[in-house]
């Protein structure tokens, strides 16, 4: 609820008492918007006003029990991101109740339209989602610094450890130590954390091909497609190489990713910068065969997702590299997926794939958040003007995600509905899914931090 430009004037004014009832019926995410008390303009950014003041403490206003998210700010009808940072926490704490007592080798994956709490699938190589619910705990903790949710994730990232010590399955052994191992690592400095990100990272590094000069994302699919096949996806779990390389692993690794990403730059796209989900090489002389598609609506239409996967890869690249030719071709697959949502949607969130012709084909909410935290970083690297295109451009994403046509609330315990998973087999669409959390808490905390 906003409460905009909002007048007391008195000599000495009345404390104004803020409380929930309980903890099931609380009062969460009221935003005073230009609040003046006697002319005095009251914000969370108010000159002079120490960190650790309390704004309503300046109204005064006694912000009692079972209340979150209150907001003082300038502007009116400005997006909060610790309103919604607020928001993530609560609900992390109603899945954990729900979770209780926990079974930390068992993770939240989704949740479907009749379903209140998460899902869960057993942590294991083979479970690509499996690190996702351990980043989220780690950020939620980053933010709130709650002592229950910090022993939540370091419960819960303990079950990822014995994936890291078996041979690699496949490419999202990245995704699972970068969400789990680096947010834990990022979090607590444990050297446990560190090293074993380290031992992933090696074992990552033995699916890549020097014939190709790519990694081989899924080697049980190598007869499916008659060769050695990349996905688009794979962009996103270069960080995990290029994070060892600066942190006492073998620099040949950061040489390793960047030929990925070159390679992955030559082959994977078309000529408008919009990208196919799988390219497939000749294993023995590297020559690129195809590109086709597995989660999209078919080889040459834009997956939305797998475009996201493009935006925040190269970006994160850049972010290595400082390559110019990895900052151009970044904002190239940045330009070409905001372009197409602008023809296809009706608002900032994507229909799954970009080129399904039907009017109510599927959103999915999941390629909006990663887009989102991806254009925030990039709005770091460009110039103002384009900078400021990209950072608006996310913040549009974030204001839609966080409305109730896209919050889950009191519905289930999840941030997020309405994502789309494996459409072409027919798997989780029009569901909550843990990814899309993920990246919609991590996008919230990089407006915090780029603000």
């Amino acid at each position: 609820m906003p409460v905009r430009k909002l007048r007391y004037y008195c000599v000495r004014p009345n404390i104004s008492v803020g409380n929930g009832c309980d903890a099931e019926h609380g009062v969460r995410n009221v935003t005073f918007e230009g609040l003046k008390i006697n002319g005095r303009l009251i914000s969370d950014d108010m000159p002079n006003k120490p960190r650790w003041y309390a704004t309503a403490d300046y109204v005064p206003m006694y912000v009692g029990n079972h209340v979150s998210g209150v907001v003082f700010t300038k502007e009116i009808a400005q997006f909060h991101a610790n309103q919604q940072l607020s928001y993530c926490s609560s609900q992390v704490d109603r899945a954990l109740e729900a979770l209780r007592p926990y079974d930390f080798t068992m993770m939240p994956r989704n949740i479907f339209a009749d379903g209140r709490s998460w899902n869960l699938r057993k942590a294991k190589a083979e479970e690509w989602c499996s690190g996702f619910w351990p980043g989220i705990l780690w950020m939620t903790y980053g933010y709130n610094r709650s002592e229950a949710v910090m022993k939540a994730a370091a419960g819960y990232t303990e079950a990822i450890m014995p994936i890291v010590s078996q041979p690699v399955f496949d490419h999202d052994l990245g995704f699972i130590a970068i969400n789990s191992l680096l947010k834990g690592y990022e979090q607590t400095h444990d050297e446990r954390y560190k090293q074993l990100a380290l031992q992933a990272a090696d074992s990552l590094a033995t699916l890549f091909n020097d014939k190709v000069g790519t990694m081989l994302s899924w080697p049980r699919h190598v007869k499916d497609y008659g060769g050695h096949n990349t996905i688009i996806d794979n962009m996103m779990n270069l960080e995990l190489l290029y994070w060892a390389a600066e942190n006492g692993g073998d620099r040949s690794l950061k040489d390793m990713a960047t030929r990925h990403a070159d390679t992955t730059m030559k082959n994977h796209f078309r000529k408008d910068g919009s990208c196919c989900h799988v390219a497939v090489y000749d294993t023995l002389t590297g020559k690129f065969i195809k590109g086709v598609t597995h989660q999209g609506h078919s080889d040459q239409s834009m997956w939305s997702r797998g475009q996201s996967w493009a935006i925040y890869g190269y970006t994160m690249v850049y972010r290595y590299t400082h390559d110019a030719r990895h900052l151009a071709f970044a904002q190239k697959v940045a330009d070409i997926y905001l372009r197409r949502l602008h023809e296809t949607s009706d608002d900032w969130i994507p229909r799954w794939d970009m080129d399904d012709p039907r009017g109510d084909a599927p959103k999915d909410v999941s390629a909006a958040c990663v887009t989102a935290s991806a254009l925030l970083e990039l709005s770091q690297y460009v110039d103002k003007e384009k900078g400021r295109h990209y950072r608006e451009a996310a913040i549009s994403m974030l204001r839609d995600l966080s409305t109730d046509n896209y919050q889950s609330r009191d519905r289930n315990v999840s941030f997020l509905m309405h994502s789309t998973g494996h459409h072409p087999a027919g798997s989780e669409i029009d569901a909550s899914i843990i990814y899309a959390d993920y990246y919609y808490i991590e996008a919230l905390l990089r407006l915090n931090i780029f603000s």
